[in-house]
């Protein structure tokens, strides 16, 4: 068997997920293309046939079809971009190309953290308390009420803010009042800011008639941050799932049946197909969601070490509908994430 399979925007992580994919049970031959906007990204590198793809949205749709019945594509495992291959999927379908991703209305829901929160309240699954903000007065005023809810168990942890888009990581912050210390200084910098600092921030961009995008204001919740990969069929029905604990550079292949079931009823309540991610934190005690991903998490690689081949599963899911055998996980390993490098080609500068 020979499968064709692209990656747009490739992301440098997704060098650890091809090997996945080459080394499958089934022996099946898989030939990787790859593609970016910027011809020198490295992930580009670990692919057999590598190009460019468009820098703007609005292009990108003509070329994605174009390029799926020039090279027969079999699978498409979008990067970025899901939103124009889920509307598009019999389009696709059309061109000989299957795509693995979830339905354009769940990708809309889960990408925004503000919908999604407010999607699983509706469901049985535990969540923090919330808050969502776009200006000053309503940051100060969920900040007063988050402190007041997380008494006395969070007193000492503080509350945070991120956008409530997909890659709320980049705007992370620790709401932290407290002043400077000398001793501070002898310490990793934390991404922290102040209430009042961020609020005149708000403020000043409302002035100027800024944009200011939809905030998320919570508790900073406790470790460890569980991060459960599944694997599940075309309606969401789980599969797999292995959860792996986070501690700096240390993962724990975790068995955490209570952690795995609520990722179960997660990816069953947003059906979300073939290949997921979904995140969990304590509060007060009890795990409680933090993220969902409708898609493989950059860690997913580190799961080969339970003897289950997530990747391979979830291309055979698509083309055939049968993961074929997926052996029970060998839980309770730890592995370490390290550096590594790789060369880049003559363009990359």
């Amino acid at each position: 068997m020979d499968v064709r399979i692209w990656f747009n925007r490739i992301w440098p992580a997704r060098v650890h997920l091809i090997p996945m994919l080459r080394e499958n049970p089934d022996h099946a031959r898989v030939q990787v293309y790859g593609t970016h906007p910027d011809p020198a990204a490295p992930g580009l590198t670990a692919c057999d046939v590598a190009g460019p793809e468009p820098v703007e949205d609005a292009d990108f749709f003509d070329f994605a079809i174009d390029f799926c019945r020039r090279r027969e594509i079999n699978v498409v495992m979008p990067s970025s971009r899901l939103l124009a291959f889920a509307a598009h999927t019999e389009a696709f379908a059309a061109a000989g190309t299957k795509v693995m991703c979830a339905p354009a209305e769940t990708l809309r829901t889960v990408t925004d953290k503000s919908r999604m929160y407010t999607a699983v309240a509706r469901t049985r699954v535990p969540l923090a308390p919330w808050r969502v903000v776009s200006d000053a007065d309503g940051l100060r005023r969920a900040a007063e009420e988050l402190r007041a809810v997380d008494e006395p168990v969070g007193a000492d942890r503080g509350l945070c803010v991120k956008p409530a888009g997909e890659y709320s990581a980049y705007g992370f912050r620790l709401l932290d009042d407290s002043p400077l210390e000398v001793s501070d200084l002898g310490q990793l910098p934390r991404p922290t800011v102040s209430v009042a600092a961020l609020a005149d921030a708000l403020q000043r961009a409302r002035d100027r008639g800024e944009p200011v995008p939809e905030l998320i204001v919570m508790p900073y919740l406790d470790p460890p941050e569980i991060s459960v990969d599944c694997l599940s069929d075309a309606t969401g029905g789980l599969v797999c799932a292995i959860a792996r604990a986070k501690a700096g550079r240390v993962r724990t292949l975790r068995d955490d049946p209570e952690v795995t079931e609520l990722a179960r009823q997660t990816v069953g309540d947003f059906r979300l197909p073939y290949l997921s991610n979904v995140q969990f934190r304590q509060w007060k005690g009890r795990p409680v969601l933090l993220e969902i991903n409708a898609r493989a998490a950059a860690g997913i690689y580190q799961t080969r070490m339970t003897g289950v081949n997530l990747a391979w599963a979830a291309v055979r899911m698509l083309l055939s509908g049968d993961p074929g055998e997926v052996p029970e996980p060998r839980l309770g390993g730890r592995l370490a994430v390290v550096e590594h490098a790789i060369t880049l080609s003559e363009t990359a500068r």
